[in-house]
């Protein structure tokens, strides 16, 4: 099914050409027309099935049919998302959407300057997307007024539940007018989605387009058995062999995040930091820097899971595999979308094979194995007998091995700050 079909305002469908979109994905084909005619809608969808376009193109559309003037903190439509991240590349898609339009749409988050925020809501607001901790700031201010909100969306809702936001969601959505339209997204449907869904929606239709949990076909998973000592090695040498370039690495620690980096650094990679400790600003230019090929490899916690959105990404490396088998979907999300290809490629040592086989369990398929030469596991009771015996690895690349074992040395060596 094409967007020209739908008969949009033609500012929006001369947008959407712009955009280079034409075929609608299996969430814009089921949630479009029913949002259009505004109903309330639970929809299924995981990251990366365009439901941005889902959402966005019905709001816009009607508030095209039924124009109204900007004004001064008080939006039209209200977009909640579980993180800034998410929230910018929502603005940011929306905006494109809305090119042609005489629409103002904004970002309210955690993280940037409130009076940079206050300024754009003073100047007129028509559309504001924003997380739930910055927006009650705001709200607390008296810098924007919900009475006028016409369309609300809940982005991501599932998240959001995760991270404890729903009283706050709850409390913004007593502030709307009683009479609006709700769409709530979630990438899961549970039991709590449901129970939400039940005390916000009215005479809702429920929509999904894919089973939970489910994988993209254009994703390649591959696993590499190796040492966890050994790791940064590996990744090292796999990225001078195979001349990636764009690499988003997932660790599941702040400190193997920042340990990683240092070590990449040393050898002469260009890589940023992406997770809790940065400022909002620091995480920022580490997104910006790797949008834009500043720099090779972005290392991220799961802070940077969902709501990541990176034209062309290729390859997506588990450098140690997520607590949670579910979140290996989130991460690996942010590779194949649009229809491209992708890979996953995971790094595990003999500590983490009980999570792979969650993985494998969860995705359906058994994920397949590439044993470096160099970097070979042995049995378990081989590694146990040798291991007091040698701590040294064996040589795979004597130039990446030397490069490693320096860099090694000097991040222990370094002085660690103390704790307060």
């Amino acid at each position: 099914m094409i967007f020209s079909s739908l008969d949009l305002a033609p500012e929006i469908q001369k947008a959407l050409d712009a955009c280079g979109y034409t075929e609608m994905t299996a969430i814009q084909q089921l949630a479009i027309v029913p949002a259009r005619r505004g109903q309330d809608l639970l929809a299924n969808a995981q990251t990366g099935t365009g439901k941005t376009a889902a959402f966005a193109l019905p709001i816009l559309q009607q508030m095209h049919n039924n124009p109204k003037p900007t004004l001064p903190g008080a939006p039209r439509a209200l977009i909640l998302t579980p993180t800034r991240e998410l929230a910018e590349q929502v603005t940011e898609t929306i905006n494109r959407y809305a090119q042609f339009m005489d629409l103002t749409i904004s970002a309210l988050f955690g993280g940037g300057k409130i009076s940079a925020q206050e300024k754009r809501l003073k100047a007129g607001i028509d559309i504001v997307v924003a997380t739930p901790g910055r927006l009650l700031e705001h709200m607390d201010k008296h810098t924007i007024n919900l009475g006028s909100v016409e369309f609300v969306v809940l982005d991501e809702a599932d998240r959001m539940l995760d991270m404890g936001f729903i009283a706050d969601v709850q409390t913004l959505l007593a502030k709307t007018p009683k009479k609006h339209q709700t769409l709530l997204f979630s990438a899961t449907i549970s039991q709590p989605i449901k129970e939400l869904a039940k005390s916000i929606l009215t005479n809702h239709k429920v929509i999904s387009v894919a089973k939970q949990n489910a994988v993209a076909d254009n994703i390649e998973h591959v696993v590499y058995p190796v040492e966890e000592r050994r790791k940064a090695e590996l990744f090292a040498e796999l990225i001078e062999q195979n001349n990636w370039f764009k690499v988003l690495v997932f660790t599941s620690t702040k400190k193997q995040a920042d340990d990683l980096t240092s070590i990449l650094k040393l050898v002469n990679i260009r890589a940023a930091l992406c997770h809790g400790d940065k400022t909002q600003g620091s995480r920022r230019r580490a997104i910006a820097d790797f949008k834009a090929d500043k720099v090779q490899v972005l290392i991220a916690t799961e802070v940077a899971a969902r709501g990541l959105d990176i034209q062309g990404l290729e390859h997506v490396v588990n450098f140690n595999l997520p607590y949670l088998a579910e979140d290996y979907i989130h991460r690996i999300g942010r590779t194949a979308r649009a229809g491209g290809k992708g890979q996953a490629i995971s790094f595990v040592s003999r500590e983490e094979e009980r999570a792979l086989i969650n993985i494998e369990r969860l995705i359906g398929e058994r994920i397949k194995r590439i044993h470096m030469p160099g970097f070979e596991v042995g049995s378990r009771d081989t590694l146990i007998a040798t291991r007091e015996k040698s701590r040294r690895p064996v040589r795979a690349n004597k130039k990446s091995q030397t490069k490693i074992s320096r860099a090694k040395g000097s991040i222990a060596k370094a002085p660690r700050k103390k704790k307060r």
